[in-house]
């Protein structure tokens, strides 16, 4: 988080993040256990992903990595249904939607970007988990 803000601030930013991780976890795992919306993606690539989203402070730069990815070849899916659509969708809406409760409750409007990317990056991390858990923890 940002250091301009006052700890009470930051406190209240980190208690609605936690609270909100449930949440991304069983979103990530929703749009993980429909594998019909995605073809064989490997480890990997959601690392990859997960990289992109640790490098950057921005949402569009993951959304466009995703859809770079999507032209690339048929692993992350085509099409409205595709795990790739889900997981825009997912940041577009429901994590953009806490990020913005969070930030009012908090009072520090002038952090949503900051608290959006940093639940994006939890997501994309649970997911990255949930990934590996589905490839070889299931046979």
């Amino acid at each position: 988080m940002s250091e301009s803000l006052d700890p009470q601030k930051q406190l209240k930013i980190l208690q609605g993040i936690r609270r909100a991780e449930d949440k991304l976890v069983t979103d990530i795992q929703t749009a993980l256990e429909d594998t019909s919306s995605y073809g064989d993606l490997e480890e990997s690539q959601f690392r990859n992903l997960v990289r992109v989203a640790d490098t950057t402070e921005s949402t569009q730069v993951i959304k466009n990595f995703l859809l770079y990815q999507v032209g690339r070849d048929r692993k992350w899916g085509r099409g409205e249904n595709s795990l790739a659509q889900r997981i825009i969708s997912d940041i577009d809406r429901n994590i953009k939607a806490t990020a913005q409760d969070i930030a009012r409750t908090a009072k520090a409007e002038n952090s949503f970007n900051q608290i959006w990317i940093e639940l994006t990056r939890r997501y994309l991390g649970y997911g990255a988990r949930y990934l590996v858990y589905k490839k070889k923890g299931q046979s």
